[in-house]
């Protein structure tokens, strides 16, 4: 079995609280595009689970979110089945795109078929938010509203087509450096101050924000470039997605996209992409 497994940007993201456990509720709103590692499944005989990949600055052992999603699955349902996976990586790790987050996703729900486990998309998400919090998120895809740590989902209705320019700047960003660097008017907790609030009532994308950029670019000043620049090429909307170090630019029109793109590869790794609407049944 392959299956692709697609990376996410946020299009807003707000930071309501820090919580007693130390982790932070937030409000985002999770969009699927079209860049995508891709996933084999292979059922093997008896229990062992095997995982392969090509990206050699990703660890390829039991750390890994992939083997520990099916570590959890194979738990659940009982040790007499193994597999290997074997996965090709075309999202960065640390760009705040959750490839690790997508693949774990995309290991329960193709395991889950592989195995004949037969659980439902539900119990798959009870898994997934023991591995972290945006797996559950990729069980939905498409345009989803995450609050609490980003796992209490809502699905909202699919937005046109928009094209998507993701700079890719060669280095990660640490989500959890990010967080505890937040200074407090960081946080936005009065709902009324909400721009993704007010994109559910009006539908206009240019409003929204990411909270985190501000520490981001305080200690990541290089990236503060790359907005900016999406602006200048038209962009609808540009944001860091999640903590980073990824920023996208938003376009309506592919020539546009094409046109920013250009300019966005003359100064390093960029690409082009499309949003993805919801697959039914999913």
């Amino acid at each position: 079995m392959k299956i692709d497994a697609r990376a996410k940007i946020n299009l807003g993201l707000e930071v309501v609280r820090k919580r007693p456990d130390g982790y932070h509720d937030i409000r985002t709103l999770f969009q699927e595009i079209g860049l995508a590692d891709l996933l084999e499944i292979e059922a093997a005989l008896g229990p062992e689970i095997r995982i392969e990949g090509d990206d050699p600055s990703v660890p390829w052992d039991e750390t890994n979110l992939v083997h520990r999603a099916a570590r959890a699955l194979q738990e659940r349902v009982g040790p007499e089945q193994g597999a290997v996976l074997r996965l090709a990586k075309k999202i960065p790790a640390g760009g705040g795109l959750g490839g690790g987050s997508s693949d774990a996703a995309a290991a329960l729900t193709g395991l889950n078929a592989v195995w004949k486990a037969g659980l439902t998309r539900d119990e798959l998400a009870v898994l997934g938010r023991g591995l972290g919090a945006d797996v559950p998120y990729f069980l939905h895809g498409g345009l989803c509203l995450g609050e609490e740590r980003g796992d209490r989902l809502t699905e909202l209705a699919d937005l046109p087509p928009l094209f998507v320019v993701l700079a890719l700047p060669p280095f990660p960003v640490p989500t959890a450096l990010i967080y505890r660097s937040l200074p407090p008017d960081a946080l936005t907790s009065d709902e009324n101050d909400s721009k993704i609030t007010r994109f559910l009532q009006t539908g206009e994308l240019g409003s929204l924000e990411n909270r985190l950029e501000e520490t981001i670019f305080r200690l990541f000043p290089e990236l503060q470039v790359y907005p900016a620049q999406f602006r200048k090429n038209g962009a609808e909307l540009s944001l860091v997605t999640g903590s980073g170090s990824a920023v996208f630019g938003l376009f309506r029109d592919r020539g546009g996209a094409e046109r920013c793109l250009a300019d966005m590869r003359s100064r390093g790794v960029a690409v082009l992409v499309e949003t993805v609407p919801r697959v039914q049944g999913r």
